[in-house]
C-alpha cells in the first residue's frame, strides 16, 4: 500500500500540494484527475521518491520512500515526457536498467519489444512520441514493479495501442497484484480503467471515491405529468439540479435510484425514465455540491 499523509510541496512561491492525504491499496488502478497545474505530477514524483515533500510523508508498504533504495525498487514512474539520451537504443537502455535493477526481466523485455514491434537497435530519440511512450512502458514493465506510476500514460497513443497498454497493465495486476496509479486530465481516459478516482484542484484533494460509488450515487430522471408541476412536487427526493423544458423535467438526483423511481411512480407520471450519468457529469455535479466549478471540454478538465 502507498500511503500519503498531509503532503505539502512548494516551488518558490507556488504551492504545488497543500496537505494531500490518500491511500492506494494493493492490486488496484487508482486514477488522479485534475486540470494542468493541479499537482498530479508532483504527487507522483513524491510517491516515487524523486521529490522530497516539504512536510508530511509517503510510505510504501509501511516504509518511507524518500532516500530508501530498497523501497524505490518497488516503485517505477513513467513520466509524462519520458527522457532518453541521444543515440541510445532500446537494447542499451535495457542493459543500463538491468545493471541498476537486479529485478529487470530480460525475457519480459524481449517479449514486449517483439509484441510492440519496437526496433531495439535504433536510437529511441528517433521514435515518434507514441513509440517513445511505448518504449518507456516496456522498460517499466520489464522491471516487474509492485507499484507502477503513470503520468499521462496514454498520451500520444492511438486507440488500438491504448487498449493494448491497458491490457498489459491489467495482466500485471491479475498475475502479480501490481498496483497502478494513473494521472490524467481526461476523465474519459480513466473512466473505464480505474477502480478508484481522486480529483485534485490547485494542490488539494477535493474528492476521492471508488468508481462504482461515484457512478451509482447520482442519476438522471426525466419525468412529465398531465398537470403543471415544479420542483416542490419532489420534496422527498435529494435533488441536485432541476430543469424543465415544456412539460418534461430533467432532474439530477443523489441517492437510491430505484427508491426514487418507486416514489415518483406513485404520482402517476406520463413519462418516467431513469438514466445513468457519465463520469464527467458526476464530477460536475459533485463539485458543484461542494462549491467548486469545473469546465469540461471533450471529457477533459479545464
Amino acid at each position: 500500500m502507498i500511503k500519503a499523509l498531509d503532503i505539502k510541496k512548494t516551488f518558490g512561491r507556488t504551492e504545488a500540494l497543500s496537505g494531500i492525504s490518500c491511500e492506494i491499496p494493493n492490486g488496484c488502478v487508482y486514477g488522479l484527475v485534475g486540470s494542468n497545474g493541479a499537482g498530479k505530477s508532483t504527487l507522483l514524483r513524491i510517491m516515487a521518491g524523486v521529490y522530497r515533500p516539504d512536510s508530511g510523508e509517503v510510505t510504501v508498504d509501511g516504509q518511507q520512500v524518500w532516500e530508501n533504495p530498497d523501497v524505490k525498487r518497488k516503485v517505477v514512474l513513467v513520466a509524462d515526457e519520458p527522457y532518453f539520451p541521444a543515440s541510445v537504443s532500446m537494447k542499451k537502455m535495457a542493459d543500463l536498467t538491468a545493471a541498476l535493477d537486479a529485478q529487470f526481466d530480460r525475457k519480459r523485455f524481449e517479449e514486449l519489444t517483439e509484441l510492440l514491434k519496437l526496433d531495439k537497435k535504433v536510437p529511441v530519440a528517433t521514435f515518434s512520441k507514441g513509440m517513445r511512450r511505448q518504449a518507456a512502458m516496456v522498460l517499466a514493465l520489464s522491471r516487474r514493479p509492485d507499484y507502477l506510476l503513470l503520468d499521462e500514460a496514454f498520451d500520444g497513443l492511438d486507440p488500438v495501442m491504448r487498449r493494448l497498454m491497458r491490457g498489459l497493465i491489467t495482466d500485471e495486476i491479475l498475475d502479480r497484484g501490481m498496483s497502478t496509479v494513473i494521472a490524467s486530465h481526461s476523465l474519459r481516459e480513466l473512466e473505464d480503467t480505474c477502480d478508484s478516482l481522486a480529483l485534485l484542484h490547485k494542490g488539494s484533494l477535493i474528492l476521492e471515491s471508488d468508481i462504482g460509488t461515484l457512478k451509482t450515487s447520482l442519476f438522471k430522471m426525466q419525468v412529465a405529468f398531465r398537470e403543471e408541476f415544479d420542483e416542490s412536487k419532489f420534496s422527498d427526493l435529494n435533488i441536485l439540479s432541476f430543469k424543465k423544458t415544456g412539460s418534461v423535467a430533467q432532474i439530477i438526483l443523489k441517492g437510491d435510484g430505484a427508491a426514487a423511481a418507486a416514489s415518483v411512480r406513485k404520482m402517476n407520471p406520463l413519462l418516467l425514465d431513469i438514466l445513468p450519468l457519465t463520469l464527467e457529469e458526476v464530477f460536475d455535479y459533485e463539485m458543484e455540491a461542494l462549491g467548486y466549478h469545473f469546465e469540461t471540454k471533450g471529457g477533459e478538465l479545464s
